[in-house]
């Protein structure tokens, strides 16, 4: 396989050998966490010899924009599409711009499904959260419970925006019999992620945390008690499934993609993994006057081990150290 660099911000990987009829792979939001997961995977060596990669990002088309979407399209003719762009921010930034999250989501997701519909793209992987599902419900969660209540309201510009992904997913489906679907990844972390401390993250934000004390000879002190459980998948990980996703699953409905209930791990647990990876040697404070947040938001990955059982996850603390790593070696360039 060749790899093609016309830019940065757009990697192309040609398919061999000439005479087969290649997949053209339309990755949105290629730059961010998940796309440069893909990229990496398909490049070291998931990728096959039938299929062309495309990563784009917003430099290359603004997606709100239903015209530089299709142009978008026009250009790369795209087969199958793997849709992660979307406009993203922390707590803060969800309660004052709610209306504007969901707006121009709303934009990004019928621009980019309308414009494969169109296309005529094969297939289309969108990607979800667990931020979609309803405030009060049961745990663990599962893919029938998307729409049994609304989402938590501290979000939900951004969370009914993503959900109506999978309402169009139906629709088209329904009207047009399109493979359109999506996945839902719990906590995703790895390299490439957004490391801002105010407005990431718990994972990276713990790992810049811990790079500045470490750097200025200061206390770790994590906000809360440290008793809140997460699953985290390590993005690398998520990236394998999401060719699998691509190639496989032929379902229209969801999938959670997900570590088990049992490697569910609490906040106290992820800053001792990050703290030992980074080899930080000074005291670890919690301050329990901040806010927990929720406490779980377990999800069920039930459906996806009986369609993969012998899927293997790489270790929470091997993940965290290959992820700490990276921050460490690219710090300068590292979104923080």
């Amino acid at each position: 396989m060749n790899f093609l660099f016309s830019h940065p911000a757009d990697f192309v990987a040609m398919a061999e050998p000439a005479g087969m009829k290649p997949k053209r792979i339309l990755v949105t939001g290629g730059t961010g966490l998940v796309g440069r997961a893909i990229e990496k995977v398909v490049a070291d060596g998931e990728g096959r010899p039938d299929e062309e990669w495309i990563f784009v990002c917003s430099k290359d088309a603004d997606l709100t924009n239903a015209a530089e979407t299709r142009a978008l399209y026009e250009k790369h003719r795209p087969t199958h599409v793997i849709h992660l762009a979307a406009l993203v921010g922390g707590l803060f930034k969800n309660l004052k711009y709610n209306l504007d999250f969901w707006r121009k989501n709303m934009h990004i997701n019928d621009n980019v499904l309308h414009s494969a519909y169109e296309f005529g793209v094969q297939k289309v992987v969108s990607c979800l959260s667990t931020c979609i599902f309803p405030d009060k419900t049961t745990y663990p969660i599962d893919e029938t419970m998307i729409h049994n209540g609304p989402p938590h309201s501290s979000n939900f510009g951004y969370s009914y925006a993503k959900r109506m992904i999978d309402v169009q997913n139906r629709g088209y489906f329904e009207q047009h019999g399109c493979r359109f679907t999506a996945v839902i990844p719990t906590n995703v972390f790895g390299p490439h992620d957004n490391y801002n401390i105010e407005d990431g993250h718990v994972l990276p934000g713990l790992i810049h945390k811990v790079y500045l004390a470490k750097k200025n000879g200061t206390a770790l002190t994590v906000w809360g008690t440290g008793k809140p459980r997460r699953q985290f998948i390590y993005s690398l990980d998520l990236a394998r499934l999401f060719l699998w996703v691509l190639r496989e699953y032929d379902e229209v409905e969801p999938i959670i993609l997900s570590v088990g209930e049992e490697d569910e791990v609490s906040i106290r647990e992820a800053a001792e993994s990050v703290v030992e990876a980074m080899d930080f040697k000074g005291e670890l404070a919690f301050d329990t006057t901040k806010s927990d947040g929720q406490f779980k938001k377990t999800a069920s990955n039930g459906k996806l081990s009986r369609y993969l059982p012998d899927f293997q996850f790489t270790p929470f603390k091997q993940a965290v150290k290959e992820t700490c790593d990276w921050f460490n070696v690219h710090y300068a360039i590292a979104r923080k």
